[in-house]
C-alpha cells in the first residue's frame, strides 16, 4: 500500500504522483523481466528520473529486439519524450528544441521500415488520455492509501499523457521532415476516371530508389490521410511505389460518396494512371482488408493487364455477405452508410455512438414496424439503406460490382485470401475463393486462415483472447509480414511464405498446429452425419447417428407478435462460455467422443421441414460442448429458405408440404475435440432485434410488419434432417 501526499481533490493526486512515484520504485517488483522494465521506465519517468527511464528504455528496447522486436516501435515516442525532458533539464533547452534533438537521435539511425513503423505511435489524443488520468485520480480521492496497483495504473496515465503533450505539438513537422529526408511524397495526386470522375489519392516512393518501380495500391472508402500515409510509407520502406486511393466522392472528390458501385471501374482507372508514371515499371499489386477486400476483386471482375495480385484480407462480397447475407439483411450494418458517406473523411461521431444504435435496434423491434421503416424510426434518412433493400435477391444489380460466374475464369493471377474463423465476413472472403477454384480449377489461389475475428485477421499483432478463447501460440501470424512476403514472393522471385504450404493453410484450434490441404474438402478425411432426433438426452434433444423410425417430427411455434422474446442466438459472442436458453431453439446434442477428433471444413446439412408459411429465415448454428461443459462456437448458417438453392431467385414454400432445404453456406473452422468433447446443434427460425424478420406471408421480407403475425406460425422440424460434419482422426 502507498501513501498519497495529499487525497483533498483529484488536482492534489496528480501534482504528488512524482512522490507516489518514488514509493512505488522502492517497492516494485516483478519476475518477468520485460514486463518490469515496460513498468519501471513509466515510474522513473513520473518520479523525474529521466536518466533511469532513458536507460531503462535502452535495457528494454534490446531485450525487445531478441524476443519480441515487433513491440518496439512503440516505445519511440517514449524514447523521444525521456530524452527531450533530459535535454530540458540539463541544457534548459527549449520544449521544441528538445524534442526535436530528441527525435533526431532516435530516429536518425533507424532504417526505412523501423522509422515507418514508429511514427505511428508518436501521436496520442490528449483529450481522451486527460479525461481517463482526471477519472482516475477523482477514484483515488479521500483513499489514504493506495494500493500498489492502483497507484501503477494512476502513474502509467500520468505518464502516457505527459509524453504527448511533450511530444505533440511538434509531431506532424518531425513527422514531415523525416518523410521528405526518405520518401517523395505527393499528398495531392488526383486521377481522371473514363467518366470523367475524380479520384483522390496519396503516393509515396522511396527517395533513394534506383530505376522504375513496382507499385502496391489500397482503393479504399475509409478516407483518414494519416492513416493513408502511414500505410503509404510502408509500402515505400519496403521498396514499392506505395498508392492509396479512394472511393470517387472521398477525400478531395468533388463527386458525391457512392459506396460499392463505381469501385471497380475506379481502381483500374487508378491502375491505368499508375502504369503512365514515369516511376512505374507497369506492375501493380493490390492488398487490404474488408471494404478493401472487395475493392481488389472488383477491380479484378475486369483485370487489368498491369494487376499482378491481390491480397484480400476479410473481404467484403457486396450483395453476398454485406450488407445481406445468404439474402438476410443483418442490422450491424446499418450505420456504415452514415460513416462512409456523411462527408469526405469518416463521421466516427455518428458511427460510433453505440447507445443510439443500440437503442434503435430495441425500438425498432418493439415497435412492430417494417424493415423499411428503421430511418423513419431513426428520424434520419438512410438512402443508401433503402436502395440496398430493393435488390433482395443477388441480382444484377450486386453481380456487376464483383466477378460473377465465368468471369472469374479470366482472372489467372496469383491470389492470397486471408480471413478469420470469427469474421463476419468469412462467408464473403470464401465465396470468392470457391467461386475461382469453381470457375478456374488451377487457379493460384492461396487461402491462410486462423482464430481471428474482422479486425484480428488483418492486424499485425494478433489478440492473445478472442471471445473468451486463448488461441494457440503458433496461430500469432503477422498479416503485414505474409502480405509483404507475398509481394516480394510475386515481384521479386522470393520464396512464399513458410505457411503457405498448400493452396488450403489453415490453424488446428486446440491442437497449436497448422495444417495445409489442397482444398477445401481435402481438409476433412470423412464426413459425419447426425440427424435430428426428436429422443431427448436430459435437457436436449439427440443428434444421432441414424434417423428416427418412423420419422417423426418437432414442433415449434413462433409467434412473430410476441415481441419480448427473441429467436436465432448464433452470432460467435462469445467463443468460450456461451449460455444456451429458449432464445437458441431446439437444441440436439451428440454422445461423447471417445477419442480426440478434429472436424475441419464447413459443415452443411438438409433440413426437412412442414410450415404453414411461404417463407422463414433461419439459423443453424454448431457447438462444441468441452468435458467441463462449457461451449465453444464452432460455426453457423443464417439464411432464407426461399432463397436456399439459389441466392438469385425466390422460390416460396408450400405451406402444409413436407420441404428439404438444404445449407452449406456455413464458416469454416477447424478444431481438435478432445475425448469426452460432443458436438451440440442448435436450430430454430429467426426472430430478433438484430436481423430483418421473416413473417412468411411471401411478400418482400423489407413490408412485412407485426400486422402479418396474425397467427403463430407453426413449423414441424423432421427427423430425417441431417447435419454433415467434416471430421479427421
Amino acid at each position: 500500500m502507498l501513501t498519497p501526499a495529499s487525497t483533498r481533490d483529484a488536482d492534489a493526486i496528480v501534482a504528488g504522483l512524482p512522490d507516489l512515484a518514488r514509493q512505488a520504485i522502492a517497492v516494485y517488483r516483478e519476475e518477468n523481466r520485460a514486463k518490469y522494465l515496460n513498468t519501471l521506465f513509466r515510474l522513473q519517468s513520473v518520479a523525474n528520473d529521466h536518466r533511469g527511464a532513458d536507460g531503462t528504455l535502452d535495457a528494454l528496447v534490446q531485450l525487445r529486439n531478441a524476443s519480441d522486436p515487433g513491440n518496439v516501435p512503440l516505445l519511440r515516442a517514449f524514447q523521444v519524450s525521456t530524452r527531450a525532458n533530459i535535454a530540458r533539464a540539463v541544457d534548459k533547452r527549449t520544449q521544441e528544441d528538445s524534442v526535436r534533438r530528441a527525435f533526431e537521435s532516435v530516429f536518425e539511425p533507424l532504417v526505412d521500415l523501423d522509422s515507418s513503423r514508429s511514427l505511428f505511435w508518436l501521436k496520442g489524443d490528449i483529450d481522451r488520455l486527460r479525461n481517463e488520468l482526471r477519472a482516475g485520480a477523482e477514484k483515488a480521492v479521500g483513499k489514504p492509501v493506495l494500493p500498489l496497483a492502483d497507484a501503477i495504473d494512476l502513474i502509467r496515465s500520468h505518464h502516457l499523457l505527459s509524453t504527448f503533450e511533450t511530444i505533440g505539438p511538434f509531431a506532424d513537422e518531425l513527422i514531415a521532415e523525416d518523410d521528405a529526408r526518405r520518401y517523395l511524397v505527393d499528398t495531392r495526386a488526383s486521377v481522371r476516371t473514363p467518366d470523367d470522375a475524380e479520384i483522390s489519392a496519396i503516393t509515396v516512393r522511396p527517395r533513394n530508389a534506383q530505376g522504375r518501380l513496382p507499385t502496391l495500391l489500397r482503393f479504399t472508402i475509409y478516407a483518414d490521410d494519416v492513416q493513408a500515409m502511414t500505410e503509404a510509407r510502408t509500402m515505400a520502406a519496403r521498396g514499392y511505389a506505395g498508392v492509396i486511393a479512394y472511393t470517387r466522392g472521398k477525400g478531395r472528390s468533388p463527386q458525391s460518396p457512392i459506396p460499392y458501385e463505381h469501385d471497380g471501374d475506379d481502381a483500374r482507372a487508378v491502375i491505368a494512371w499508375i502504369v503512365r508514371q514515369a516511376w512505374s515499371d507497369g506492375r501493380v499489386g493490390m492488398y487490404g482488408g474488408s471494404y478493401d477486400g472487395f475493392t481488389q476483386w472488383a477491380a479484378a471482375k475486369k483485370p487489368p493487364t498491369a494487376l499482378k495480385t491481390i491480397v484480400p484480407y476479410v473481404a467484403n462480397n457486396p450483395g453476398n455477405g454485406l450488407p445481406m447475407e445468404n439474402n438476410v439483411f443483418p442490422f450491424a450494418n446499418y450505420a456504415w452508410p452514415f460513416y462512409t458517406t456523411n462527408n469526405k473523411s469518416l463521421d466516427n461521431e455518428t458511427y460510433f455512438d453505440a447507445d443510439r444504435w443500440n437503442a434503435l435496434n430495441e425500438r425498432w423491434y418493439l415497435s412492430g414496424q417494417s424493415y423499411r421503416a428503421v430511418d423513419r424510426i431513426d428520424g434520419t434518412p438512410n438512402p443508401w439503406f433503402q436502395r440496398w433493400l430493393q435488390h433482395p435477391s443477388y441480382d444484377r444489380y450486386w453481380q456487376r460490382m464483383t466477378p460473377y460466374e465465368r468471369e472469374f475464369a479470366k482472372i489467372d493471377i496469383p491470389v492470397l485470401t486471408i480471413t478469420g474463423y470469427f469474421d463476419d465476413g468469412q462467408r464473403s472472403a470464401l465465396n470468392y475463393l470457391q467461386q475461382h477454384y469453381a470457375h478456374k480449377p488451377d487457379a493460384e489461389h492461396y487461402l491462410l486462415i486462423g482464430p481471428y475475428d474482422h479486425f484480428g485477421a488483418q492486424a499485425a499483432r494478433k489478440a492473445a483472447v478472442v471471445g473468451g478463447y486463448s488461441i494457440d501460440p503458433v496461430a500469432m501470424m503477422d498479416t503485414q509480414e505474409i502480405t509483404f512476403q507475398w509481394m516480394d514472393h510475386v515481384f521479386h522471385g522470393g520464396p512464399k511464405p513458410d505457411l503457405l504450404r498448400d493452396r488450403i493453410n489453415y490453424q488446428v484450434m486446440g491442437a497449436n498446429v497448422w495444417k495445409h490441404a489442397p482444398s477445401i474438402a481435402a481438409m476433412r478425411e470423412d464426413t459425419r452425419v447426425l440427424y435430428l432426433s426428436a429422443a431427448r438426452s436430459g435437457e436436449t434433444y439427440t443428434l444421432s447417428e441414424r434417423p428416427d423410425a418412423p420419422v417423426g417430427a418437432l414442433t415449434q411455434r413462433v409467434d412473430f407478435s410476441d415481441r419480448s422474446t427473441s429467436l436465432g442466438d448464433h452470432y460467435p459472442d462469445p467463443v468460450v462460455g456461451k449460455s444456451l436458453d429458449a432464445s437458441s431453439g431446439l437444441l440436439f446434442e451428440s454422445a461423447p467422443f471417445e477419442a480426440p477428433i478434429e472436424i475441419s471444413g464447413m459443415f452443411s446439412g438438409e433440413l426437412h421441414l412442414t410450415t404453414d408459411r411461404r417463407d422463414l429465415d433461419f439459423s443453424v448454428t454448431l457447438y462444441e460442448r468441452m468435458p467441463s461443459g462449457e461451449l465453444f462456437h464452432l460455426s453457423y448458417f443464417l439464411g432464407r429458405a426461399s432463397y436456399a438453392d439459389d441466392m438469385t431467385s425466390r422460390r416460396l414454400l408450400t405451406p402444409g408440404r413436407k420441404t428439404s432445404i438444404r445449407f452449406d453456406r456455413t464458416r469454416m473452422t477447424s478444431r481438435r475435440l478432445q475425448p469426452g468433447s460432443r458436438l451440440l446443434v442448435a436450430v430454430t427460425v429467426n426472430k430478433n432485434a438484430y436481423a430483418q424478420i421473416n413473417h412468411g406471408t411471401g411478400k418482400d421480407v423489407s413490408d412485412e410488419d407485426i400486422h402479418d403475425a396474425k397467427t403463430p406460425m407453426r413449423v414441424q422440424w423432421h427427423t430425417d434432417s441431417r447435419i454433415r460434419i467434416p471430421v479427421s482422426k
